[in-house]
């Protein structure tokens, strides 16, 4: 099972982007994105349970961001709105196989997810 991440490049500092990322199967029930800055630590941005019901966003992104999945296409999205200089890093499709809602310290964690994508460079220009 792969998961695969498009949709980076460079835009100007409020600009937008919708990133995507396509499961061979349609078999994780939660998703989230992450991203990593050079030189910092990989961040949690945002997590959508199976139903899409259920998301949770970094305070960082909030109210700029929207994570979305679609079924039929084994995708996830996250558009991104406002871009900031700030938001400048690798981000990452990560999955697992937890059908349920998940608490939101919980889902914010790396270590809840089994599989990772091989990232996408998202860079934001001042």
């Amino acid at each position: 099972v792969q998961l695969q991440a498009s949709g980076g490049g460079l835009v100007q500092a409020g600009g937008s982007l919708r990133l995507s990322c396509v499961a061979s199967e349609d078999t994780f029930g939660t998703y989230a994105w992450f991203r990593q800055a050079p030189g910092k630590e990989r961040e949690f941005v945002a997590s959508i349970n199976w139903t899409g019901q259920t998301v949770h966003y970094a305070d960082s992104v909030k109210g700029r961001s929207t994570i979305s999945r679609d079924h039929a296409k084994n995708t996830v999205y996250l558009q991104m709105l406002s871009l900031k200089p700030e938001d400048t890093a690798v981000y990452y499709c990560a999955a697992n196989s937890v059908f349920g809602d998940s608490a939101s310290d919980i889902s914010r964690r790396a270590t809840w997810y089994d599989y990772w994508g091989q990232g996408t460079l998202v860079t934001v220009s001042s």
